[in-house]
C-alpha cells in the first residue's frame, strides 16, 4: 500500500518534470519539483550498477527492470532482494 503510494508520487513527479521541461507549467514549485525529479532520476542511475544483480531477478526483460528501476530505485529492487533471501533461506533449510 504504501509502496503503491510512493510509486504513485514518483510517476507524479516525473510527471511534473517533463511538464515542466516541456514549458507547460511554469514558477518556482514547478522548477523545484522539476529539480528534485531530476535528482531521483540521478540517483537511480547512479545506484544501477550496485543493484544490477537484484534487477537481473526480475521475471521480466532485464530492459524493463532496469526501466523500473529508473522510475522507482528502491522501490522495485529491494522487493526483488527480500524475495531472493527467502527462497535463498530455504533452500539452505533443506539442504542437510
Amino acid at each position: 500500500m504504501i509502496a503503491g503510494t510512493l510509486k504513485g508520487a514518483a510517476i507524479v513527479i516525473y510527471a511534473v518534470a517533463l511538464a515542466t521541461l516541456a514549458g507547460w507549467l511554469e514558477g518556482s514549485v514547478a522548477d523545484t519539483i522539476a529539480a528534485f525529479g531530476g535528482a531521483m532520476l540521478a540517483v537511480h542511475v547512479l545506484e544501477l550498477p550496485f543493484v544490477l544483480a537484484h534487477l537481473r531477478r526480475y521475471r521480466g526483460p532485464l530492459a524493463v527492470s532496469i526501466a523500473l528501476n529508473l522510475l522507482f530505485g528502491l522501490l522495485h529492487w529491494v522487493p526483488l532482494k527480500r524475495a531472493a533471501t527467502v527462497v535463498d533461506s530455504e533452500k539452505a533449510s533443506w539442504v542437510s
